[in-house]
């Protein structure tokens, strides 16, 4: 009897383990199941209000644009929904810093994409370190963020300060070799940061800085510095300047800076701006981004698709960086299979390169910044555009305008 009861009681433990064991690993493959569905929150920080309003609602179309086209309409990763959550910095760094709070803390977003302003992005910057979340800065420019003030944690798609100034000077350098050149600028990080890139870049060019002028962010009077410009006789003017607002473009034109044998450079900005710049045609610049410039599949469906959604409007400045953006973590999450965790994106994100509508970027994996094209142009007059029309020379190589590392790396 006893020997039975043994035998039994057994039977009965080892039911017992079995039927744990089962419902132990259905509860595991339902919590997989569980995550596998919940959705990927992305939180854009950008301007929606402000000088800069229009480089934030740029950045949100492409990123919109760029998860339709290369989820097909899904907006589903790794088996994961996606969801935008968009914040206004009003384009102010201490409304930036609230906002990425509320996002982080409120939202629980598991990436943070912003900002239109350098300030405001310089601002965010330490909170991702803190909150342990991967930030994508799109297309704020101070070199600071992948230099100085640079973390782990962030990664940059937008260009920086640096990059332009390679551009421009390989620009001014191939059409007139040991030119003088003076700046125009706007006082305050995106301006001075040009500036300084520029110099240094100009001097390995063989170029040389005669003069530079910065002119504070709410002046609309630039005739002080203009005139200081055309006294100091260089042979270029390169003007550095952000945003549409009390843009100098028409007070270089009305003081004939042109006809007075100093031929202008700057870097092509949005379409709204550009129509003020009547006058430039024959004048060269640079080009991060004009839709009628690169050549490739993306930016085709860009271009269209764009135009659908927007009444007949094209893609403009940085609407090509927003779908950057979504490109680099789609590809980033699809390589983790999912995980948003920032150590496992961190890991896949180092190094890698992602196709975007303006051709392949890389995530330099010393501070995360991209490596990407831009475009020597020249502005012409066209028929049926009421703009001074960027009209491509050639396309300056990623390795051409490779900035130094500047950060402190972890």
């Amino acid at each position: 009897m006893r020997k039975k009861l043994i035998v039994i009681f057994t039977a009965i433990a080892l039911l017992a383990f079995m039927t744990a064991c089962g419902g132990g690993g259905g509860e595991k493959e339902k919590g997989k199941a569980s995550e596998a569905g919940k959705p990927i929150k992305i939180g854009v920080v950008t301007s929606l209000t402000g000088a800069l309003e229009t480089y934030g609602k740029m950045t949100i179309n492409g990123l919109e644009l760029g998860l339709d086209y290369l989820t097909q309409g899904k907006r589903e990763v790794a088996g994961r929904p996606i969801k935008i959550v968009v914040e206004d910095t009003t384009t102010k760094p201490d409304v930036a810093k609230q906002k990425a709070l509320k996002l982080l803390e409120e939202e629980k977003v598991d990436i943070l994409v912003g900002s239109a302003s350098s300030a405001d992005a310089l601002a965010i910057l330490p909170l991702a370190q803190e909150y342990k979340r991967v930030m994508i800065v799109e297309p704020a420019v101070a070199d600071s963020i992948t230099g100085a003030q640079w973390n782990r944690y962030i990664f940059r798609t937008g260009r920086n300060s640096t990059q332009d100034a390679l551009a421009a000077a390989a620009a001014i350098a191939s059409a007139k070799p040991g030119a003088s050149v003076a700046i125009l600028a706007q006082d305050y990080s995106f301006g001075r940061d040009g500036a300084t890139a520029f110099v240094k870049a100009a001097g390995e060019k063989g170029l040389k800085t005669s003069i530079q002028e910065f002119v504070p962010m709410n002046a609309t009077d630039f005739t002080v510095h203009i005139q200081r410009i055309i006294n100091a006789s260089p042979d270029y003017l390169y003007v550095i300047w952000a945003g549409t607002a009390n843009t100098p473009w028409k007070q270089i034109m009305d003081m004939k800076v042109a006809d007075k044998g100093i031929k202008l450079i700057t870097q092509t900005p949005e379409i709204a701006v550009m129509k003020a710049m009547k006058g430039l045609e024959g004048q060269e610049g640079f080009s991060i981004y004009y839709y009628g410039l690169p050549k490739n599949k993306l930016n085709d469906w860009l271009v269209e698709e764009h135009k659908k959604r927007f009444n007949g409007q094209p893609p403009d400045l940085f609407t090509c960086g927003g779908f950057a953006v979504a490109a680099a973590i789609l590809q980033a999450v699809e390589k983790t299979g999912g995980d948003t965790g920032a150590d496992k994106l961190i890991a896949a994100m180092e190094g890698m390169s992602f196709e975007t509508p303006k051709g392949a970027m890389t995530f330099r994996k010393e501070d995360h910044q991209a490596l990407q094209s831009f475009y020597h142009i020249k502005f012409e007059q066209k028929e049926g555009f009421d703009y001074p029309v960027p009209t491509l020379i050639r396309e300056i190589k990623p390795d051409e305008t490779v900035p130094p590392i500047t950060n402190k790396r972890y």
